[in-house]
């Protein structure tokens, strides 16, 4: 008789409500990390914000989410996987309504602080659910179905954003969560509660950490404005005291949020170490980029929203050759070339201006599909090794830990960048503004705003040359980011072909 392949069996009820539930809520938080970039020009001319303003309503949402994603799964192990996944949702759409309501630049940015810590209760329980209710021979199907649908979500969200922006307002992006979140809510009634007795939240790791990244990132942030004065020095002392407490304090507890002891294995450490520069790189351009096109090159939010769509059909569709031929070959030519061509994707994105007229297809499509091309190469083989790295019993603090790791990656590249844009703006403002025969007045007054980015105010008389040549300033200011995110990338591929060198294929699985 010929041979049969088995049919999957079908996902029971309680599989089938679980998958709907963290598939509408992780994606919810996913979102809210990439769509909010799409609406930041219109944000900002709305409430008049600053880049240290633009700055803080990304950071404030990446800095709690990557402090207390690690305490947020421990609290859902002690006290209810499902509980405390509604009560993130719950947190995260009332601060949606907050945000979508804010009547001004600091309501705005605490209120994305407590989004950031709703998703911090939801995104880590998405996972667990699933591995808690599925059973083992359908958990690996459940998990797949998570990533793929989550993903498609993820693909069209900044397109999504840009029609809800370009069709009402800003304030619409943060609205749609509202619908969402009710949804899961709903969903909810039919998951049933799962724990982990013994887990317990690491408070003074999260508090300690929190202190350390947000004191890091608002020097940086900060003495783009202001300079290096004493603030911003305080603001880095304060930083290197939480993370000295925080190392402290982890290498003492009996449940460390951050198991130290993880980091003497070098392959745990170079993904890390990888994983924080690559996708730092990824969040500075994922915020930068839609300014550009929107504030300099005139695209509409929903045309800045599509604008990487090729970056993501790439992810999408390749992720899994490459993790399979990681698996085969082992990782570490995937996670050597593939950030090394991430790196290349972002260099041709700040470079292909200069080309073609500047027209979207030669602009900016072939940095878009390097950098895809890279992002899949490199993806799949960093998750499968982080976790590998890190043994069977092990694995879900190491997968916690590096997606903590991306998220501070960008948090702190946005800030760190975010200052090396607002330099390189006011020495090409200067430049541009001298070739197109500025006044010095008005080429004081532009360069004093430069912390303005895109919404400089330019007096009524000011001619189109001269307004061009602000537009082309920033896209100096731009490429100058672009570069270096690109010298990033090539960094953290040399991180994985240094810490890799003895990774066999099986060490990935």
């Amino acid at each position: 008789m010929p041979h049969t392949a088995a049919r999957p069996t079908p996902l029971s009820p309680q599989e089938r409500w679980t998958l709907a539930a963290t598939v509408v809520g992780s994606s919810m938080a996913f979102l809210d990390g990439t769509v909010v970039n799409v609406a930041l020009a219109s944000l900002q001319a709305e409430l008049g914000a600053t880049a240290a303003g633009v700055q803080w309503v990304v950071n404030a949402y990446a800095l709690l989410l990557a402090a207390l994603t690690l305490s947020g799964g421990a609290l859902g192990d002690a006290y209810g996987r499902r509980r405390v996944y509604g009560l993130g949702v719950v947190v995260f759409a009332l601060a949606s309504l907050a945000c979508g309501l804010a009547p001004s630049l600091p309501v705005l940015i605490a209120a994305r602080a407590v989004q950031g810590v709703g998703a911090a209760l939801l995104v880590p329980g998405s996972l667990a659910m699933i591995g808690a209710i599925f059973d083992p021979r359908r958990r690996g199907r459940g998990v797949g179905l998570w990533s793929a649908a989550s993903s498609v979500m993820t693909l069209l969200g900044p397109v999504a954003g840009g029609l809800l922006v370009d069709a009402g307002s800003w304030r619409w992006v943060f609205f749609i969560n509202l619908p969402l979140a009710a949804g899961v809510l709903w969903l909810l009634r039919r998951v049933p509660e799962t724990h982990a007795p013994g887990a317990r939240p690491d408070w003074p790791g999260a508090l300690s950490v929190t202190a350390a990244l947000g004191g890091l990132a608002y020097a940086f942030t900060r003495a783009g404005e202001h300079g290096w004065d004493t603030v911003t020095w305080t603001s880095l002392a304060v930083s290197a005291a939480g993370f000295a407490l925080f190392l402290w304090h982890e290498a003492r507890t009996g449940r460390p949020m951050l198991p130290l002891s993880l980091f003497r294995n070098p392959v745990f450490a170079g993904t890390n170490a990888l994983t924080l520069l690559l996708y730092g790189a990824l969040g500075a351009v994922g915020l930068y980029l839609p300014l550009y096109l929107i504030g300099a090159l005139g695209y509409s939010a929903t045309a800045a929203g599509a604008a990487l769509l090729p970056l993501s059909l790439l992810l999408a569709g390749l992720s899994g050759v490459f993790g399979a031929l990681a698996d085969r070959y082992g990782p570490r030519p995937f996670l050597t070339a593939g950030p090394v061509l991430a790196g290349v994707g972002f260099a041709l994105l700040g470079v292909g201006r200069n080309w073609g007229g500047g027209s979207y297809w030669t602009a900016l499509l072939p940095g878009a599909l390097v950098l895809g091309l890279g992002m899949a190469m490199t993806v799949a083989p960093l998750s499968s090794t982080v976790m590998g790295s890190a043994g069977r019993n092990l694995s879900g603090v190491a997968s916690g830990v590096n997606n903590a790791v991306a998220r501070a990656g960008g948090l702190l590249a946005v800030a760190a960048l975010g200052l090396l844009l607002v330099s390189s703006y006011r020495e090409a403002l200067s430049t541009r503004l001298d070739a197109a025969g500025a006044s010095p007045q008005l080429r004081q007054s532009a360069v004093a705003q430069a912390s303005r980015l895109t919404d400089l105010q330019l007096p009524g008389s000011a001619s189109a040359q001269t307004r061009g040549a602000v537009r082309v300033a920033f896209g100096d200011a731009f490429g100058d980011v672009a570069l270096a995110c690109g010298a990033l990338g090539v960094l953290g591929g040399v991180a994985g072909f240094f810490f890799l060198g003895g990774t066999r294929p099986e060490d990935a699985a």
